[in-house]
């Protein structure tokens, strides 16, 4: 018998980057003696949003999720020793993805590289940040303009980059459905090749060059039989498109090449070593399939819904994938469900459902205008209101959530303040100052002269590229280039889908809604408000807004009125809409890490508004030691991922507006 030769394995990567591009480079260089394989850049929330350090939106945020990556010499420290023209980097960037492609092909220039031959990908799908990320800058039309001219760039002058990946992970993180998350992408990828095509930048003979680098990031969820036929119907839907609408004739240029980091929505803290087995088995949704298999995958870690995980967590992550890759005969066979009944019967159903959903969108004017419509975003609110009321019933098991609660002490979170890494808040300071330093050392007029370029070039119709490639060289800064372009473009509110979301669980008659809302509509008439007035607010720059949305979708449900703006906002703009609101209790929603710096701030400006009686409550991924640190300066209530049952967390709210007002305990029983 003639032995196979094995398949060579899929890049391996980890998510990773926080504090300084120092500090990150030393972990990246950690990472690759560990025989990672890519490099996959995680930039702190200021830079993927077009703020330097030192702006009031991005105070607490530094350095918190990512690394920032302020100007030229960032990024030259961040890659130091590290020869680009041989890696394989992915950037998680997007409304700012332009700019961080510019210094990095400066930085290899530096190096001495070849251009035409730097590998990577840069994210760049605008789209998912309207809908699930939230990290956009500019309105979808600019957006979509800066995607365009990148790509045009890319594949004439660095043609072995992937100039955009159309990210559908953050929309099942989001709610999706497997057919919405299929549906979504695809619509995206179609507005941008037709904006591509459209633009005349590319000739029709070179549209299949295009088509070849356009690459998705997708999420694997638990469910890894219906994950692994989803990225089954993904392929057989891009190989259609492709073929059909944009007539790629070669069929390696329509293959659909995707990377893959499995699902975060799902990790749990409670229990949370049950997230490495969850992690397994998302991870081999993605790889059994040869014919429908990442080309890379990058896993959380098992302590990721506590905090930031160490080294040492993401080596382990780093180490199941080379377990599966060089001890099992995974790679040993052709596709192993080829000719699977069962398989193909679920591919074809995904594929009718997905292709119905791109054309109702397409009939809509595409996914640009299915954005500014709300439709989309209001479909995922729905979507993900459905799942969370099926934990919530009980219907959606969770392990160590909702079913099997009982535990040993778990000795790899007896000290929970060290299971985690923290992030020194001295660091901010220091990055600060470095920035002043840049800007006192660099070329000024030539910096200006290189502002008033781009923004020139952003007035008419010209390649944004060589402008942009000319700020990095002359030392302009992240939020520079991001304000010249705002300054032309204007920028972006997208749409919260909370208004439009229907009711997700029942209010039926003996239901803790019901019991709920009885409480909510005593409480009012105790009060003689008509209405108790909830304000969901989200500090800074953590653009994960599904959890805040899901408090505002309930709480409306629940007879409250909802004072809901959206995304990144000042302290002080949410006191103020607070104040002039008169609403009985703040609930602030963060996910970077920043609610150290930005709750006691929102704290003493209503104490300092004559409103610091006015309860405040705060969820977001927050350890133990600053959990009570919040309840000591004064934080009502502390909700953090364990909490899963929203419902509930609305009753909590009304026990802490009623302790507030000094009113007696109301026991309302479903």
């Amino acid at each position: 018998m003639t032995e196979r030769k094995r398949d060579r394995p899929w890049l391996m990567r980890t998510y990773a980057g926080h504090s300084t591009a120092e500090a990150s480079n030393e972990l990246y260089r950690r990472n690759l003696a560990k025989g990672q394989t890519g490099l996959s850049v995680a930039f702190d929330l200021p830079t993927q949003t077009g703020y330097d350090p030192d702006h009031v939106l991005a105070r607490g945020e530094v350095g918190r999720v990512g690394v920032p990556v302020s100007h030229l010499g960032d990024m030259r420290r961040l890659f130091q020793d590290i020869p680009l023209e041989q890696m394989n980097t992915s950037m998680t960037i997007n409304a700012t993805a332009m700019w961080l492609l510019a210094m990095y092909q400066v930085v290899a220039e530096e190096q001495g590289a070849d251009v035409t031959k730097l590998q990577g990908t840069t994210q760049n799908d605008i789209v998912k940040e309207y809908l699930s990320r939230g990290t956009h800058v500019f309105p979808p039309g600019p957006s979509l303009r800066l995607t365009t001219d990148m790509i045009a760039y890319t594949v004439n002058h660095i043609p072995k980059w992937n100039p955009i990946n159309i990210c559908s992970y953050h929309l099942q993180e989001a709610g999706a459905t497997p057919v919405q998350e299929i549906s979504y992408a695809m619509s995206t990828a179609i507005a941008v090749l037709d904006a591509v095509r459209d633009s005349g930048q590319v000739p029709p003979e070179r549209m299949g060059d295009v088509v070849a680098r356009i690459s998705f990031f997708v999420n694997a969820g638990v469910r890894f039989v219906e994950e692994m036929c989803k990225m089954r119907a993904f392929t057989r839907i891009w190989d259609k498109v492709t073929l059909e609408r944009y007539g790629i004739d070669n069929a390696k240029q329509r293959r659909f090449r995707y990377g893959v980091q499995v699902n975060s929505l799902g990790l749990t803290e409670a229990q949370p070593e049950n997230n490495v087995q969850r992690i397994v088995l998302e991870m081999l949704a993605v790889t059994l399939s040869k014919d429908a298999r990442a080309r890379a995958v990058q896993l959380p870690a098992w302590n990721e819904a506590l905090g930031l995980p160490r080294p040492w967590d993401q080596q382990w992550s780093l180490r199941i994938q080379q377990v599966l890759a060089l001890e099992s005969d995974l790679l040993e066979y052709d596709d192993i469900f080829a000719g699977s009944h069962v398989i193909e019967a679920k591919v074809d159903a995904l594929v009718a459902e997905c292709l119905a959903e791109i054309d109702r969108i397409q009939e809509m004017g595409g996914a640009m205008a299915a954005v500014e419509s709300g439709y989309l975003k209001s479909q995922l609110v729905a979507s993900h209101a459905e799942r969370r009321a099926r934990i919530e019933s009980g219907e959606e098991k969770i392990v160590g959530v909702n079913v099997h609660q009982g535990t040993e002490p778990n000795p790899l979170t007896a000290d929970l303040d060290t299971a985690i890494m923290t992030v020194d808040p001295a660091v901010e300071q220091r990055v600060v100052e470095a920035l002043g330093d840049w800007r006192d050392r660099r070329d000024e007029p030539r910096a200006q002269e290189a502002l008033a370029a781009l923004k020139k070039a952003a007035a008419g119709d010209t390649n944004l590229m060589p402008a942009t490639l000319e700020c990095a060289r002359a030392g302009v800064t992240t939020g520079e280039w991001a304000w010249a372009l705002r300054d032309v473009f204007g920028e972006f509110r997208a749409p919260t889908g909370v208004s439009s979301a229907p009711v997700a669980v029942s209010a039926e008659e003996g239901s803790t809604l019901a019991a709920v809302r009885r409480k909510v509509s005593a409480t009012a008439e105790e009060l003689g408000c008509g209405k108790l007035r909830l304000l969901v607010g989200k500090p800074g720059l953590d653009g994960h807004s599904n959890g805040a949305e899901q408090i505002a979708v309930r709480a409306r449900d629940a007879g409250f009125e909802v004072v809901y703006q959206g995304i990144r906002l000042t302290p002080e703009q949410i006191v103020t809409a607070a104040v002039a609101e008169d609403v009985h209790c703040v609930g602030l929603s963060i996910l970077s890490g920043s609610h150290a710096e930005l709750v006691p701030d929102v704290l003493e400006r209503l104490r300092r508004a004559g409103a610091g009686d006015m309860p405040v409550i705060v969820g977001g991924i927050i350890p133990n030691a600053d959990a009570e640190a919040l309840r000591a300066a004064g934080v009502a209530a502390v909700f953090t991922p364990k909490d899963f049952g929203i419902t509930e967390i609305i009753g909590r709210i009304v026990d802490e507006i009623r302790t507030a007002h000094q009113l007696d305990p109301l026991e309302v029983l479903a």
